[in-house]
């Protein structure tokens, strides 16, 4: 885990040789990032993360070799805690879904402005999922999302995110909350400990950045995660 006065790693994919060189400007100029290293290619991408570490990886939705997608997934899978934000040229819905299931933290058109970008970097180095902010604007997306879900949860598969970085066990203690369980409620309800429910709830907090149980259920509900009929 980096520590709080070590410098952001960034690594850049993306096949577009002006591109990299702007991104990689824009980034030299700020003195908390780092480039560590960049490539055209979706195969040596995967490559150089697993060498370099990087916090935050920069890859173009389209590369030779692997696509953004399928680099975002086998990233995920030997480093969950990098940091992965899909850039487009064109704006696509399933593009969009399918970097939400593989885990990708940001997902942003390629004029998205320099600050804006800056911004969305130094959140995600540090655990945010900004790619929700995008799926508010894109209802169906958020529709499939929340369905798969919750066919996953129903399933009894306990899985790392699609839609935040909530674990089907943490999206039911959170509906709970909504309901206005008390812990030890949530703890009956639920067969588990006390203090086990202390713990998901400090996870959830984490994930999702905020400061108390009212944050995160106006934020479950805005999001859709879960219904306002529960509450």
């Amino acid at each position: 885990m980096r520590e709080p006065n070590e410098k952001v790693k960034i690594l850049i994919a993306d096949d577009h040789p002006i591109f990299r060189q702007g991104l990689r400007g824009i980034l030299n100029e700020e003195p908390e990032f780092e480039v560590v290293g960049e490539t055209a290619d979706g195969n040596q991408a995967v490559d150089l993360s697993q060498t370099l570490s990087p916090d935050v990886l920069l890859i173009d939705a389209h590369l030779p070799g692997k696509d953004g997608i399928e680099v975002a997934r086998a990233v995920k899978m030997h480093s969950p805690s990098t940091g992965i934000i899909i850039m487009t040229a064109q704006d696509d819905e399933e593009q969009l879904f399918q970097a939400i299931k593989v885990g990708a933290a940001g997902y942003y058109l390629k004029d998205i402005e320099p600050a804006t970008l800056l911004e969305a970097i130094r959140r995600v180095s540090v655990g945010e999922y900004l790619i929700n902010e995008s799926v508010l604007t894109k209802p169906l997306v958020a529709s499939r999302v929340l369905k798969q879900f919750r066919d996953l949860a129903l399933a009894g598969q306990d899985v790392e995110p699609l839609f935040v970085p909530l674990s089907a066990r943490e999206i039911e203690v959170l509906e709970y909350i909504a309901r206005g369980n008390s812990n030890k409620e949530i703890a009956r309800a639920l067969k588990i400990s006390d203090q086990t429910v202390k713990n998901h709830i400090t996870s959830i907090l984490r994930k999702l950045a905020v400061n108390d149980r009212t944050q995160a259920v106006v934020y479950a509900l805005r999001h859709g995660w879960i219904k306002m009929h529960e509450v």
